[in-house]
């Protein structure tokens, strides 16, 4: 399938680039006169990788009826070490071109909502738009390297049509307060896989919770269509007009939409951590083998989520996920503390050494607590400061305690 689409993107290219000169004018070719640009946002699909939506620049020719449209959101699994790329923040995407009837028809039968906002572009900015698009598309030119937040297919779409436009899209936007951090936007559009959203939200540090302007939050097509709206240029007439003259709605959602919020993963993730310690306790007192695999379990993954931290932060370029306080709560040392958990379910007690990374580890969970109390701390990961607190004052009551044999 992706060989596919990869052979598609490649005759799609192709036909743009090598668009004989003595055919019927097209998109190509014709002067900016006859140029119409639009932008094209697609709204989220069920796929996870889909739940950011999407968006293109369409270019149409109104002499020939040709109409392209131009996306930045090709990948190619087929490429030298992409997974290896893909894990350490290295990825590499392409650029596409597709008539726009074929691009808009697939969306439109899986149920994605499509919306087209003509723009007001003068013939010498859809010119150079297109000169730009094309001159884009040319192999050298064609791949980019991605981020999900900074350079993704929704703000290399932005930044083409800020290039058109001379530049006047960014100061109007940065001017423009954004209406949530990157970690909200992430888990409104992640809440329906909700354990790909609690991963994704224990993996981001403070730089997803910075405050955002209507330029940095349109990295996302909806917020990028949305805010547009608000945009003005001058007119032939050197009178200031809106940037989208019309908006059209191609083909509507069927499709579940996304809420309007993010979720409050705070009172879930408390309850989850007062439960855990409540069942910890319990089997501490009742039954010792159920305690041993339910504590080995939690240490054992809080053990490798610290390991996942520490990687992300040091060996990767997933800025978004470095100096997460998150270590704080869960951290290698867990997995020192194994010995010591099951000793205590043969009522043994606790070595120095594990009594000492105990207190240790409280002592991160507190310092943890007390960094939100400190100004100009920004990571909002109070869901995890929940969970964690009883969690950990269980693992280090238990390991403290002898269990008390049942009467049976």
């Amino acid at each position: 399938m992706q060989r596919l689409i990869t052979g598609f993107a490649a005759l799609a290219l192709c036909c743009v680039l090598l668009w004989p000169s003595h055919a019927q004018a097209g998109v190509a070719n014709a002067p900016g006169s006859n140029l119409e640009v639009s932008l094209i946002t697609y709204g989220p699909g069920d796929t996870y990788w889909e739940r950011f939506g999407h968006d293109a620049i369409e270019l149409r020719d109104t002499v020939s009826g040709e109409a392209v449209t131009f996306n930045y959101g090709v990948f190619d699994f087929d490429e030298s070490g992409f997974l290896l790329n893909f894990a350490r923040g290295q990825m590499h995407y392409l650029m596409d071109a597709a008539p726009s009837d074929v691009d808009q028809r697939y969306y439109t039968e899986v149920g994605r909502s499509v919306t087209r906002q003509h723009l007001a572009f003068s013939p010498a900015q859809a010119a150079d738009l297109r000169d730009y698009l094309l001159w884009n598309l040319q192999p050298e030119n064609v791949r980019y390297e991605y981020d999900y937040y900074v350079r993704n297919c929704a703000t290399r779409v932005r930044d083409a049509l800020d290039k058109a436009l001379g530049g006047t899209l960014k100061p109007q936007l940065e001017a423009r307060p954004g209406g949530m951090t990157y970690r909200q936007q992430t888990a409104r559009l992640m809440s329906q896989q909700a354990w790909l959203m609690l991963i994704l939200d224990l993996g981001l540090g403070p730089y997803a919770d910075q405050p955002l302007n209507a330029w940095q939050e349109s990295f996302l097509p909806e917020v990028l269509q949305q805010e547009i709206t608000h945009v003005t240029v001058t007119g032939n007439d050197g009178k200031a007009q809106p940037l989208v003259l019309d908006q059209q709605l191609l083909s509507p959602n069927r499709l579940t939409p996304p809420p309007a919020t993010a979720p409050d993963l705070r009172l879930p993730l408390a309850l989850a951590g007062v439960i855990f310690a409540a069942l910890l306790f319990l089997a501490h007192r009742y039954a010792p083998a159920v305690y041993a695999v339910l504590g080995s379990l939690y240490l054992v993954l809080a053990g490798f989520v610290g390991v996942a931290l520490l990687i992300l932060w040091g060996l990767t370029t997933h800025h978004s996920a470095w100096a997460n306080a998150n270590l704080l709560l869960f951290n290698p040392l867990a997995f020192f503390l194994l010995p010591a958990l099951w000793r205590s379910r043969k009522a043994l007690a606790a070595s120095r050494f594990a009594n000492a990374l105990i207190v240790l580890q409280l002592a991160a969970v507190l310092v943890a607590c007390a960094m939100h109390l400190l100004p100009g701390v920004v990571q909002q990961n109070q869901p995890w400061l929940l969970f964690a607190l009883p969690a950990w004052l269980a693992v280090a009551w238990s390991t403290r305690q002898r269990p008390i044999p049942s009467s049976y």
